[in-house]
């Protein structure tokens, strides 16, 4: 195997596992959603406060997402 071979199958390698964060991530999304469809439905009248925090857990947790992808992206591609 020469150098140039291994360099990219390291960087494969790498990608695969910066990748493995979106695992996460899903399960992440699917417990914060869980959540909030089972706190409004014991508390109907504290979905306004609820959904905005669900809102911001869901965006805080889609950014670990896109740092996963871009840092997979920036190991395969330079």
């Amino acid at each position: 195997m020469d150098l140039a071979s291994a360099t990219k199958l390291g960087q494969e390698i790498g990608a695969g596992i910066a990748v493995i964060a979106l695992a996460g991530v899903g399960v992440g999304i699917g417990q914060i959603f869980s959540s909030l469809v089972t706190s409004v439905a014991r508390n109907p009248s504290a979905r306004d406060n609820v959904f905005g925090l669900a809102i911001l857990g869901f965006a805080l947790t889609e950014a670990v997402a896109l740092y996963a992808l871009v840092i997979a992206f920036i190991i395969l591609f330079v």
